[in-house]
């Protein structure tokens, strides 16, 4: 017989109706809640106690190393480490004494100007890395041999150190970035020497703050900012070696070396940024949707830089302006020198530099004077009074203007009357030249000069203004009057003659 029991056991549930099914009690969800949270704030508070143990622990491993520095072999690594250091130090000035004598008898240059760079990098760092190398040596001996090696690790990781720091000075051009960046190597180095690396990160580790529904620890922040930092300088410095590359290529012209330059600075830039954001967690699919919100809001906020952006990727594809081009924008003359990001830089004849926006040369009137080809006309104008020679003064301009080494003689330069003035004859001479990034005042004085030295020798007159005043008849008292003024005039100038005299 089958205990009823069993019978039951074995007997298919029913399931009830989803109409039937109780909902969820509110006081249910808050009680899981709240264990849920004690749980976190238990498993924070087991992180710091742990965190305080190793930091303890580790300070009493410290002292107990104090205590065997003093001992016998401790002497003996200090010992072979200032030996090692004298060897190595030996060794890297013998080195750059033969690296600076081959350099200087040699005939030609043997390294270019980033070779000489490089080496001197190479210099920077050559004695803390050979050092690290002959205490990298000797510590594996000592581990072979189970002879004690502590000082010897500690003075390798500093050398390790030292020369990281070293080479990476030699990359950063600032001074403050380049101290604060040995100042971190060294502390993360005498975390390690100490053993508080462990402790600390899960001190830091342990120190969170809530964004919302997600939690981010201290550690996570400063792991972020230190990918953040090495991708963008990394970018940076792939973006300068592929500039020179690029300036070095002479087949393309000067706009698409500038587009070229700046797309695969953009692009860097943005995988920089990008993969820092994958080296700290962040998903980057719901990224997309907030970046695109803050593409929005920098549009409407920055304009005027977004346009002067968009204006000079226009400027390179349409290579309208290009650098070296002479132009004229807004009382501005000069060469252009740079096609930047927001701006244009023109130098003009005298050194000043204006930086004209990018927009500006879009929306406005500018005048390239190389844009189809350098042939530029120059006029000079020139006077000759009216009892001269006109045709021979003509002449005489035309002379000038052949004989100066700029003018082109094809076409050929011409002198024409212009007109009638109040005091002279009229002429101008035009001329053709093709350099105009050599100046234009420079030309004109120069042909002048030639024209007044032509006049004086062929006796043309160069009229100054002038002016006929009629004087009409006037009343007799008025005239009376007159002449007693200047009779007054003249006496008193008398007077004061004979009293200079005396």
């Amino acid at each position: 017989m089958s205990d009823p029991l069993s019978k039951m056991m074995r007997m298919p549930a029913k399931r009830l109706p989803a109409s039937e099914v109780p909902p969820p009690q509110p006081e249910v969800e808050d009680m899981a809640q709240s264990m849920a949270e004690l749980q976190d704030k238990q498993d924070t508070s087991i992180i710091q106690i742990k965190g305080d143990i190793d930091l303890h622990e580790s300070a009493q491993g410290i002292w107990v190393q104090i205590q065997d520095f003093f001992e016998a072999g401790s002497l003996f690594q200090l010992a072979i480490i200032l030996g090692l250091s004298s060897l190595a130090y030996t060794i890297s000035v013998m080195w750059q004494k033969k690296f600076r004598k081959l350099v200087d008898e040699a005939e030609k240059p043997i390294f270019s100007e980033t070779g000489k760079l490089w080496i001197r990098r190479v210099n920077r760092v050559f004695f803390p890395a050979i050092l690290a190398v002959f205490l990298l040596t000797c510590t594996q001996v000592a581990a072979w041999l189970s002879w004690p090696a502590d000082l010897l690790r500690i003075a390798m990781n500093l050398a390790v150190a030292g020369t990281v720091i070293r080479f990476i000075s030699t990359l950063i051009q600032s001074r403050v970035i380049a101290k604060w960046v040995a100042g971190v190597i060294w502390a993360i180095a005498a975390l390690q020497i100490l053993g508080w690396w462990g402790p600390t990160t899960s001190v830091l580790d342990s120190i969170q703050f809530g964004i919302g529904t997600n939690k981010i620890s201290l550690l996570t922040v400063i792991k972020g900012l230190f990918y953040f930092v090495l991708f963008l300088w990394t970018a940076t410095i792939l973006s300068r070696v592929s500039e020179k590359h690029v300036k070095r290529i002479e087949e393309m012209t000067p706009s698409l070396r500038v587009l070229l330059t700046k797309l695969i600075r953009i692009s860097l830039m943005v995988a920089a940024f990008l993969l820092g954001l994958n080296a700290i967690g962040v998903d980057l699919t719901s990224f997309a949707i907030l970046g695109g919100a803050i593409g929005v809001g920098i549009g409407f906020g920055l304009q005027k830089v977004v346009s002067n952006f968009v204006s000079g990727i226009i400027l390179l594809l349409d290579r309208s302006i290009k650098p070296g081009d002479v132009i004229a924008v807004e009382g501005s003359f000069g060469w252009v020198n740079t096609l930047g990001a927001r701006y244009v830089s023109i130098i003009q004849r005298d050194g000043r530099e204006h930086l004209i926006p990018n927009e500006l040369l879009i929306t406005e009137k500018v005048e390239n004077w190389s844009f189809s080809n350098n042939d530029v006309r120059i006029p000079i104008k020139v006077g000759v009074s009216y009892n001269s020679d006109v045709r021979k003064a003509m002449e005489l301009c035309l002379e000038a203007a052949v004989e100066e080494p700029r003018v082109k003689q094809f076409p050929k330069p011409v002198v024409r009357l212009t007109g009638f003035g109040d005091s002279a004859v009229d002429l101008e001479i035009r001329g053709w030249i093709n350099d105009p990034v050599n100046g234009i005042g420079n030309i004109v004085s120069d042909v002048l000069l030639r024209v007044w030295d032509k006049f004086h020798e062929n006796g043309i007159e160069i009229p100054y203004p002038q002016r006929d005043l009629h004087l009409r008849t006037l009343p007799a008292d008025m005239m009376a009057h007159l002449k007693a003024d200047v009779k007054n005039d003249l006496r008193q100038e008398m007077a004061a003659e004979a009293q200079a005299k005396n």
